[in-house]
This record gives structure tokens, C-alpha cells and sequence, in this order.
């Protein structure tokens, strides 16, 4: 798949992904306005429903008639016949309704907030509560009486305000009055008439947008569980696309190496053949004798790169055991070290050792384990174009022995430690051309180090060098 398309699937897929967020997103929203009309439609009809029935229980007229002979108002005196003097229950009918129309006319005349007095602060709790109840609104309030006389609270949660007055009455409180109570805009008015509003019923909600979201939260959640979920899967997606084409470019990289690698001693074998079979040559045994070990010696060659591929390709299945038996590390790192020697001849380079592991012996492949060596040490001298100084260390860890590889050569990035051990992986190395190789060696080494249980990490820094460190378990 080429860069392009690549480009074109993750530009569609993010902007489908960017669409349903948003249009989730609206409908979410539509729904808590929504919920938000339903709730402010069910509170103004509790509030409508609550000062019905105060205005109702206000109009009893024995109420309005205590009232005003308690208060002995002058005015009713001399607005009102003889009657008055009468118990309200002699009166008959007519004169007793008569009565009741001049005291409502007074009533508001004279205060009209007189009315908001009467009102039974437990009575309007259990109504409010009752209505509440009714609408299914869960949610936390405070409620009060607002007198437009005092311009404050006389009833705040179904007691009496303190601030307000003297009272001995033990149902008065000092409220601890939630100050929205103020400003809330969920209010109605209380007996008013054409000439005056003596007051208000307030509402005031703790945690509206609590209730207000609650109906849509499983909504919000699934929504952003499985939105979460196409995200994943997206970013995954995108991860594996650019992995894969990573992994092409490798293995193609790995082909033309391979078909590098095979061509030399092909065409080396080629020639030497051509030279044995020439007249002149072939009446010469020593010229022979040396052209075929040259054949042998390629033939070696490409033998040891096939068995390189073959090995990884037993790894990667699994398909192998390990023969283990007691190892002295030490011993093969000084082999190895001998082996390195001589490359380090070419490039006048050294190779220096501190052994200092008091217990040098483990449990593991010979083979497999001298491979590990060679491989990082021919990586250490390969990477390490001029004047190679290569020093190898072990120390005694819990249970195991830490080997130590390092090199002052080309180094590499934080992307290249990253995927050094991935097969058919080469650090690029500028325009350093004469390092050869499949990129299977540190594939290899891992490989064979985990089926040891063991771990290998790297410590590298671009230009300084790098060094890896291999732990085996005794």
C-alpha cells in the first residue's frame, strides 16, 4: 500500500471518526435541553399546584375574622355593621357572606401581606414535598416565603426565618438559607391582586444539572465506552497499516542484502570454475588446488548466510529445543574475544576484557549462547568504522550473570533502539556502505535469550557508541 493511500485512509477514517463524536455530541445535548424543559415545566406546575391550594386554605373565613377582631382594627369598625359583635356562626347566611366580602376587601386594603402570615410553613413542606413526589424530581432544594414587605424570607424550608421579627414559636430557626433562594427563577406569586403581590413561593434546586444529566448518562457512557472503543481499534488499525508497510520495506531491504550477499560468492565461485576448467590452469595442480579452496571457502559462506535465514525461520515457530548443560561464560567470551581479534587487525582497533563475575557458570546451549557472543561482537566491531575499542564485562547478578558488550562507534537514535531487535531491521548508517549483513543477528540474539529466560536492553546514544547488556540465568 503506498504512502498515499495510506494518508487517504487515515484523512477518510478521522473524519468519520470526528463526525459521529460531534453528532453524538448534538444529541446528547438535545436531549439535556430537552430534560431541562421538562424539568422547568414540572417545577412551575408544582409551584402552581402549591399556591392553589395556600390561596384555598387562605380563604376560610374564620381565618379572615379571627384576624381582624384579634387585631381590632378601627377600620372594620367602622366599615362594618353590628354584626360583627355576633358570633360568626349566628349569622345567617346572607350576612355571614356579606361580612366575608367587606373583610377580603379590608384585607387588602389594609396589608395584604397579612395573608403570607397565616401560612403554615409545615403545610407548605408537605405540599411541595407531596408535588414533588408526584413530577418523580429527585433532585435537592430549598424553598422559601418571600414577603415584598420585608423585602426578605419569613419561611425558609419549612420553618420560620429568624432574621425576621421576634417569635417564641419553637418552629422558628435560623435557617441556613442557600443565598440562590435570591435569584432562582423558579417563583410564582402568592394572593396578589390588582393593586399589590404581597409575595413569593421560591425554589431553588442544589444540583439541577445533576438531575438534568442523570436521565442521559448510560446514553453518555456507552457512547463514550464504544466511541472509545472504534477510537482503539482506529489507532490500532493505523498502528498495523504503518507496521506492516515498515515490515515490507524491511523484508525488501532484506531481498536485495540476500540477493547482494549471494551474488558475490556466486559470481567468486563462477570464475574460479572458469579458471579450473582453462587449459592453462588446469595443468597447473597448485593453481587448482588454490581455486577450489577458493570455491570451498564461498561455498562456506553461503552456507552460513542460508543457515542464518533457515534459524530464524525455526525460531519463529518455536520449533526448537535447547541442549542444555553447565557453560562457562568466561571461556567463551575469550574464544570469542581471540575470533575478534583478527577483524580488529584490519581496522587497527582493540578488545579488552573485565571478567569479573565471581560465578561464571550457567545452564544453557553452548552453541546457542557462543552464537549470542559472536554476534554482538561483530555488531560492536561492524558499527565501528574507525579504530574499533571494544570492551567486554560480566558481573554476578540475583541468580545469573550479566554480560556487557560495548563500543565506541556510530550509535544509533531512541527510534532506532526501539527496533533493533525486529527482524530484517539494519541501522541505517549515512554514508557508511561496508556494513553487511540480513539485520537477523540481533533478532537472533533475543530470540535465544528469552527461550534462556533471560532479557537483553541496549544503551546507545547517536555518535557515542552503544552497549548491550544481556542477563542469563544461572
Amino acid at each position: 500500500m503506498g504512502r498515499k493511500s495510506i494518508i487517504t485512509i487515515i484523512t477518510l477514517m478521522s473524519a468519520a471518526l470526528i463526525g459521529i463524536i460531534v453528532i453524538q455530541l448534538y444529541w446528547i445535548n438535545e436531549s439535556v435541553r430537552r430534560n431541562e424543559e421538562s424539568f422547568n415545566s414540572s417545577v412551575y406546575l408544582i409551584l402552581g399546584k402549591v399556591q392553589q391550594k395556600l390561596q384555598e386554605g387562605a380563604d376560610e373565613p374564620l381565618e379572615a375574622y379571627d384576624y381582624f377582631k384579634k387585631n381590632n382594627r378601627t377600620e372594620l369598625k367602622n366599615s362594618i355593621t353590628k354584626d360583627m359583635e355576633l358570633s360568626l356562626s349566628d349569622l345567617d347566611p346572607y350576612n355571614k357572606q356579606r361580612l366575608m366580602f367587606e373583610l377580603r376587601s379590608l384585607e387588602s386594603s389594609i396589608n395584604p401581606s397579612v395573608k403570607l402570615e397565616g401560612i403554615d410553613p409545615k403545610e407548605v413542606k408537605q405540599f411541595i414535598e407531596a408535588e414533588m413526589k408526584e413530577q418523580n424530581i429527585d433532585a435537592k432544594y430549598d424553598f422559601g416565603i418571600f414577603s415584598s414587605e420585608m423585602r426578605d424570607f419569613i419561611i425558609v424550608n419549612g420553618v420560620y426565618n429568624a432574621t425576621i421579627g421576634e417569635t417564641e414559636d419553637m418552629s422558628t430557626v435560623k435557617t441556613g438559607m442557600n443565598k440562590s433562594l435570591y435569584s432562582s427563577p423558579y417563583q410564582i406569586q402568592l394572593f396578589a391582586s390588582e393593586f399589590d403581590v404581597p409575595g413569593y413561593l421560591k425554589i431553588s434546586f442544589l444540583n439541577k444539572t445533576r438531575a438534568l444529566w442523570s436521565s442521559v448518562m448510560p446514553s453518555l457512557i456507552s457512547s463514550i465506552i464504544f466511541t472509545g472503543l472504534i477510537l482503539f481499534c482506529f489507532s490500532y488499525t493505523i498502528y498495523v497499516i504503518l507496521r506492516q508497510k515498515q515490515v515490507s520495506e524491511m523484508k525488501t531491504d532484506f531481498i536485495n542484502n540476500m540477493t547482494h550477499e549471494f551474488k558475490t560468492p556466486i559470481a567468486t565461485i563462477s570464475l574460479a570454475a572458469d579458471s579450473i576448467n582453462s587449459p592453462k590452469i588446469s595443468s597447473n595442480p597448485d593453481k587448482v588446488r588454490r581455486f577450489s579452496n577458493i570455491i570451498k571457502e564461498e561455498n562456506n559462506r553461503m552456507l552460513s548466510q542460508v543457515e542464518k535465514v533457515l534459524q530464524m525461520a525455526v525460531l519463529d515457530k518455536r520449533d526448537f529445543s535447547l541442549n542444555l548443560t553447565e557453560i562457562n561464560i568466561h571461556s567463551l567470551i575469550r574464544q570469542a574475544a581471540e575470533h575478534g581479534k583478527l577483524q580488529l587487525q584490519r581496522k587497527e582497533g582493540t578488545i579488552s576484557l573485565n571478567l569479573d563475575a565471581e560465578n561464571p557458570k550457567i545452564r544453557g546451549d553452548e552453541t546457542h549462547i557462543n552464537n549470542i557472543i559472536h554476534n554482538l561482537l561483530d555488531n560492536a566491531i561492524k558499527y565501528t568504522p574507525e579504530k574499533p575499542r571494544i570492551n567486554i564485562s560480566t558481573h554476578n547478578k540475583t541468580n545469573g550473570i550479566i554480560i556487557s558488550v560495548s563500543d565506541n562507534g556510530i550509535g544509533m537514535t531512541s527510534d532506532a533502539r526501539k527496533q533493533i531487535f525486529d527482524k530484517f531491521y539494519r541501522v541505517h548508517t549515512g554514508n557508511l556502505h561496508d556494513v553487511k549483513g540480513f539485520g537477523l543477528g540481533l533478532s537472533y540474539v533475543k530470540a535465544i535469550v528469552t527461550a534462556h529466560k533471560g532479557w537483553i536492553e541496549v544503551e546507545s546514544e547517536l555518535g557515542k557508541g552503544s552497549k548491550f547488556n544481556v542477563y542469563l540465568p544461572s
